[in-house]
């Protein structure tokens, strides 16, 4: 790949699941800061209201419009510098009655999407002698309630994910951070809250189910918004030796720290007061 002379003040991002939430704070902040910034997202109009934002629209179950996406930017840019993969979704419900296609579906997006995007932007990266990757977790990547089972286990696979890629790019000066985010006020829960009750709220379940989906309408009110999330990102990119992992937004540290300080059973105790609808 022919490399072209460029300002290295300013990189060259390319954010997923950039037209909303996380994705949309983190594009509008970057591009403040002087970044030439990409968002790819299936939604093109809102991409395209995004003042500055180079929009892509794509799927990340598509592969073919995942190579489109690089290629794109590095026939226009040279390189690519940071790949933030923030594209995901939640899938609620309980187990036993998620269709096994929803599962394979959330594995696609959450998981299977954002390893395959990382393998085309990594040539890139090693040609240059440098990079980041910021990998969107969550802080359920590394506790658990009921009824989210496949989300939990496609965040999960992402922590295991990325560490040990992790490992594999230090040589190559390519730096690799997952960010754990709490609960952000985005339309993250509502999404989640649909299959949620299309599959689980008139079953065995249903008790569980209508008690979260109003856990969670409540709590929506004091989440910690998106900004928060973006602000950490834009910390992530100007530090010189970023930590490993970052816990950010609502409950993100007293959750994680009531499991690995408490231990599971005390931690199990507080998820099942989750599924008590509050009076």
């Amino acid at each position: 790949m022919s490399r072209k002379k460029y300002n290295s003040n300013h990189k060259v991002v390319l954010i997923t699941g950039a037209s909303s939430g996380i994705g949309r704070a983190t594009a509008e902040l970057l591009l403040q800061k002087g970044y030439i910034v990409y968002g790819l997202a299936r939604n093109s109009e809102a991409l395209q209201k995004i003042k500055g934002l180079r929009p892509i629209p794509g799927d990340m179950k598509d592969e073919t419009s995942l190579e489109a996406a690089v290629k794109k930017i590095c026939d226009e840019q040279g390189r690519i510098d940071v790949l933030i993969n923030n594209a995901g979704y939640g899938l609620l419900g309980a187990v036993e009655d998620i269709p096994i296609e929803q599962a394979r579906r959330q594995f696609e997006v959450n998981v299977f999407g954002l390893a395959r995007l990382t393998q085309l932007v990594l040539p890139s990266m090693r040609e240059a002698g440098s990079g980041l990757i910021i990998n969107m977790s969550s802080v359920g990547g590394r506790v658990y309630f009921p009824l989210g089972a496949w989300y939990h286990a496609s965040k999960h696979a992402i922590e295991g994910f990325s560490d040990s890629l992790r490992l594999e790019l230090q040589e190559y000066n390519i730096k690799l951070v997952i960010i754990e985010p709490g609960l952000i006020a985005t339309n993250f829960y509502k999404l989640a809250e649909e299959p949620l009750t299309r599959y689980s709220s008139n079953g065995a379940y249903s008790g569980v189910a209508k008690a979260i989906s109003h856990n969670l309408s409540q709590s929506y009110k004091t989440m910690s918004p998106p900004s928060v999330v973006a602000h950490k990102v834009a910390t992530i990119m100007e530090s010189k030796h970023p930590r490993r992992r970052y816990l950010v937004g609502k409950l993100a540290r007293v959750l994680f720290y009531a499991r690995h300080l408490l231990g599971d059973g005390v931690f199990e105790q507080i998820a099942k007061k989750q599924t008590r609808q509050s009076k």
